[in-house]
């Protein structure tokens, strides 16, 4: 079996380099948490996590963490449904 776990490492790769939030691994473990409650929560966390105040941010900063995280979103691994064969059974 494989590991169903998705790999966050290029999205916060990408948090870095991109908009500048360098996070640590506790802070990093929080935005995968809020990533459960969705995108908003999610970009929220990035912030709280850096120790940047989300509500004084101006919402360009906030609409880039935001897309960061979008874009860069581990895609999940297939559920396999796709490679069972067709058809037989039945009759």
């Amino acid at each position: 079996m494989t590991d169903a776990t998705p790999n966050y490492d290029d999205l916060f790769a990408a948090l870095c380099r991109e908009v500048g939030f360098c996070l640590h691994p506790k802070g990093e473990a929080r935005v995968r948490a809020a990533l459960a409650n969705g995108l908003d929560a999610a970009t929220r966390a990035v912030f709280e996590a850096d120790g940047a105040d989300f509500t004084a941010a101006n919402g360009d900063q906030r609409r880039a963490v935001r897309d960061c995280l979008k874009a860069n979103l581990p895609v999940p691994p297939p559920s396999g449904e796709g490679d069972r064969p067709q058809g037989g059974g039945g009759g």
